[in-house]
């Protein structure tokens, strides 16, 4: 049976998606990754994790904290990373310029790209220092 908690793609399979799918995917991965760290901090109440969760992952707050992680990227993950930045993404939401979605895409890309093949210490390193305060 497929372990769909750990998936393990290769790096053909991955690179087949486009950027737009690993944007999606990442940002599945970032939505829980900061409810489980909301979880861990006492913010598990329903009306107040929504709201600090809804606050961490917009796109302003995602543009922010890739900031944080562009020095830590390797070679290969910057140009997952710039792939995501350049994909073409037709709506912008009003509260954030074209610039930080562009950035929050490029990270949701980047933790998708990571995330499909197994490298869940490497998505965690990042998270981490994402994160911190």
């Amino acid at each position: 049976m497929e372990n769909y908690f750990q998936p393990n793609m290769t790096k053909d399979g991955v690179r087949a998606i486009s950027s737009i799918g690993l944007a999606h995917m990442g940002d599945a991965v970032f939505e829980l990754l900061v409810r489980s760290w909301l979880c861990a901090r006492g913010k598990a109440t329903g009306k107040g994790m929504h709201r600090a969760a809804v606050a961490l992952v917009c796109a302003e707050s995602q543009a922010e904290k890739a900031e944080r992680i562009l020095p830590m990227l390797t070679e290969e993950e910057h140009a997952v990373f710039r792939r995501g930045r350049n994909a073409q993404v037709h709506t912008v939401p009003s509260h954030a310029s074209r610039a930080q979605y562009g950035e929050a895409t490029a990270l949701e890309a980047l933790l998708g790209w990571l995330y499909l093949q197994g490298e869940l210490e490497r998505v965690n390193e990042l998270f981490c220092k994402m994160m911190e305060e």
